[in-house]
């Protein structure tokens, strides 16, 4: 009977204190090799102690951790962090300021022939389109190029997991997008596993095969983008990842009821205990005399490729907010809406 390979990266009740504070709680997890995973949540969740801890920067106090079927840490055992074969970019990127790009790179290559080395370096800068920096140092360079020097450091040794530290924090908007999906494209012909902290819930959407989202030092739920998303376990992660309207209410006769009417929820999780229905912005159709339901426009706001609607709804304490595609026409004051019903959620 074949086996199955070991896991990239596995994670069994994995602990670790500082003082009286738990940063992480018995994290358990398995990262196939290949995978790129983004670990995301609030500051202080304990995602990027979990990334130093495979990196082996810090060391766990309760259970272990393993990479290629090896504990690297636990069981009495700890591998240094040079021998783990990771490759690590943090969110400063942490250039050697004295060294050239081209050095920075050979830096974790010294084991390697110096030619060799060299032939190394020369085709991931240009790989990574920094080969024409070779000789620039690092406070010379932009951030997107201080950002793709870091990569092609950490990854020049080819190493079989990368850990990247909130990597593309410190770019602007357009830039970020821009070389995010540079990296990731590159990252995957390397056959790395890849792991990806970030506190922004978009770019862990669009990055990663699969999304842990953690909370105060524990997971939350751990699933594919789509299924994080559309599927949330709990209130917490439906509200990390959308800004929900919810409403109050309760279910009776296989409905839930609300001050606006009554939702069948063909396909929503029923739980009992459920008092408010979650309305994603997107969700809300509005038309000037078309729609279920009646609300006067209280607010507006043009985000240029979208328009965000408050609208008064009688019976509603708070305004109900609608993302439309396509800005209504100035003049438009009391209106008519429907709420997609596919998408909604009660918890």
């Amino acid at each position: 009977m074949r086996m199955s390979p070991a896991p990239a990266i596995r994670l069994e009740g994995v602990g670790r204190t500082f003082g009286v504070n738990a940063a992480l709680r018995g994290i358990s997890l398995e990262i196939a090799s290949g995978e790129i995973v983004s670990l995301v949540g609030h500051s202080g969740c304990g995602k990027s102690t979990l990334l130093r801890i495979i990196a082996g920067v810090e060391t766990v106090d309760t259970g272990s951790v393993f990479l290629a079927g090896q504990v690297v840490d636990g069981s009495s055992r700890f591998v240094e962090p040079e021998r783990r074969g990771v490759g690590f970019v943090f969110q400063d990127y942490a250039l050697f300021p004295h060294l050239s790009i081209c050095d920075n790179i050979l830096f974790g290559l010294k084991s390697r022939p110096r030619r060799e080395a060299l032939a190394t370096a020369c085709d991931i800068m240009e790989r990574v389109g920094i080969l024409h920096l070779k000789d620039r140092f690092p406070h010379t360079l932009s951030g997107g190029e201080q950002q793709r020097v870091a990569l092609a450091r950490a990854i020049a040794p080819k190493p079989s997991v990368v850990l990247l530290d909130e990597p593309f924090s410190n770019l602007d908007q357009g830039m970020r997008d821009r070389v995010r999906a540079e990296m990731l494209s590159l990252l995957r012909t390397t056959g790395a596993t890849v792991v990806i902290v970030t506190h922004d819930s978009e770019e862990a959407l669009s990055s990663g095969d699969r999304v842990v989202l953690m909370r105060a030092g524990e997971v939350a739920q751990i699933g594919t983008p789509r299924d994080i998303y559309f599927r949330p376990e709990s209130a917490y992660v439906a509200e990390f990842f959308c800004a929900f309207n919810t409403i109050p209410g309760f279910w009776q006769n296989g409905c839930f009821e609300t001050a606006i009417g009554g939702f069948a929820l063909p396909h929503a999780v029923r739980r009992a205990d459920a008092r408010r229905l979650y309305v994603r912005p997107q969700a809300i159709r509005i038309s000037p005399n078309l729609g279920e339901y009646s609300g006067r426009i209280e607010e507006r706001i043009f985000l240029g490729a979208c328009e965000k609607v408050g609208l008064r709804v009688e019976g509603l304490e708070e305004l109900l907010v609608a993302v439309l595609d396509e800005p209504l026409p100035d003049s438009a004051d009391t209106v008519r809406f429907s709420i997609a019903p596919d998408s909604l959620l009660v918890f």
